[in-house]
């Protein structure tokens, strides 16, 4: 991390154990993305916690280059856990950080259009902008739609082969632009 790791904890005070197990959970994190600019992590027990007990809630505030990402975790089952679970999911959001910072993920393309050519009671089939015909069912139909489609439709589709050939393994009923 390029700025010291803060641990800031908010009403009681954070015993030397837990602040070591932030401590290494914050330096693990360079195991993922070596250019960490900095690491808040603000721990806050709950109001007269010295007779109920939890839930803590810890916040962590993760500064990499061009964005900032936030966890924030409560939890009843203590400290711990709320350390564990904040951590994880900061974790998992630098990991989504790294993969689109490599390239890794996709721009989203717009799924192909069809129309539908034919219908049967639990299946059916489109046609493609280029005269291919692929098969669907009913069940891949989202948002429960195979009862609003006749033939002439317009669909997105997502492909794939099937045992007999193309299918369509989702279909949903296209935006009409007017």
């Amino acid at each position: 991390m390029q700025r010291p790791l803060t641990i800031t904890a908010r009403d009681f005070a954070l015993s030397d154990a837990f602040e070591a197990e932030i401590r290494e959970k914050a330096a693990g994190l360079d195991n993922y993305f070596n250019r960490i600019t900095g690491c808040d992590v603000t721990v806050e027990a709950p109001v007269d916690h010295h007779r109920k007990g939890g839930p803590f809630e810890v916040r962590i505030r993760l500064t990499v280059p061009g964005r900032e990402l936030m966890a924030n975790h409560q939890s009843e089952e203590g400290l711990a856990a709320a350390i564990r679970e904040s951590f994880d999911a900061i974790r998992r959001q630098l990991e989504d950080y790294v993969r689109e910072h490599r390239g890794a993920v996709k721009a989203h393309e717009e799924a192909p259009q069809a129309r539908v050519s034919k219908l049967f009671p639990d299946y059916g089939f489109l046609e493609t902008s280029d005269g291919r015909e692929i098969y669907f069912h009913c069940n891949s139909v989202l948002n429960n739609g195979f009862e609003k489609l006749q033939v002439g439709t317009h669909v997105h589709f997502a492909e794939e082969q099937g045992n007999e050939g193309p299918q369509a393994s989702t279909v949903t009923i296209a935006e009409r632009k007017h």
